[in-house]
């Protein structure tokens, strides 16, 4: 049974943490490498800096600033945005990511997620699926939730991992932002039909939202944003109330 693990997600537009309402609205929320070193201290898991502007301004992730977060960190960091080829993740990895989030890129060219598992291993490949309810479908959005594509979600979770995806990114568009709790219906579901590791993204407000995920889905982390970053749950407190519900944590 892998040990559940909770994970800070840094949302950054122009150097500066943001974190909006359904991708949308987005406030400052503070300097991302403090926030590392803060999330680092507190005890989270593993940490996620997503570039979100990145594949719209068509340009690459900021390799300087991943690479002042990844001084400050000895626990596991993922970097996603704008990357689009294998020169793109080596930049990153040299700089000091450990694993890289793909999301655009993989949708328009499958065939990089294949390129990317097998020049640096399945585990460093982190496939981002933001996904949306459209007219009762759930369908996978690109271009930082800007855009729909006609996959669907779960589909597009099983080809990614037959492909050569370590780890699975959920975020549902409909929860982000809201802290009404994670969508349980699209993450059980996506959950259930891959082997690789999910993490639940989108809807966070509560400890309570957290055991449910991890106690009506198979999804073995959890992602949240603002509810950390505006110290409305500390990383440690929430731990405690997951052991105390005999949810194993690392």
């Amino acid at each position: 049974m892998l040990k559940k693990r909770i994970i800070p997600c840094l949302d950054i537009k122009d150097g500066s943490t943001v974190k909006g309402i359904n991708f949308e609205d987005l406030k400052n929320a503070g300097d991302p490498v403090e926030l590392a070193k803060k999330y680092e201290l507190e005890g989270a898991d593993e940490l996620v800096f997503l570039d979100i502007t990145a594949t719209i301004e068509n340009r690459k992730t900021f390799v300087e600033l991943v690479g002042k977060i990844a001084k400050e960190l000895s626990i596991p960091f993922t970097v996603g945005g704008g990357i689009a080829s294998v020169e793109d993740v080596r930049k990153l990895l040299e700089a000091g990511a450990d694993k890289i989030s793909i999301n655009s890129s993989a949708v328009k060219d499958p065939k990089l997620i294949a390129e990317l598992a097998n020049e640096f291993g399945s585990q460093c490949v982190v496939v981002a699926i933001d996904t949306k309810r459209v007219n009762q479908t759930d369908l996978v959005h690109i271009k930082g939730g800007r855009e729909a594509t006609e996959l669907g979600t779960v589909e597009w979770a099983k080809r990614a991992e037959a492909l050569g995806a370590g780890e699975i990114l959920l975020t549902s568009m409909d929860g982000d932002g809201t802290k009404n709790g994670f969508d349980l219906r699209i993450t059980k579901q996506v959950s259930e039909q891959v082997t690789i590791p999910v993490i639940a993204s989108g809807g966070a407000g509560t400890v309570n939202d957290f055991i449910k995920v991890f106690n009506e889905t198979k999804a073995t982390g959890a992602l949240a944003a603002s509810i950390f970053h505006f110290n409305e749950i500390g990383i440690q407190e929430l731990k405690q109330q997951l052991k105390i519900q005999k949810i194993k944590v690392r």
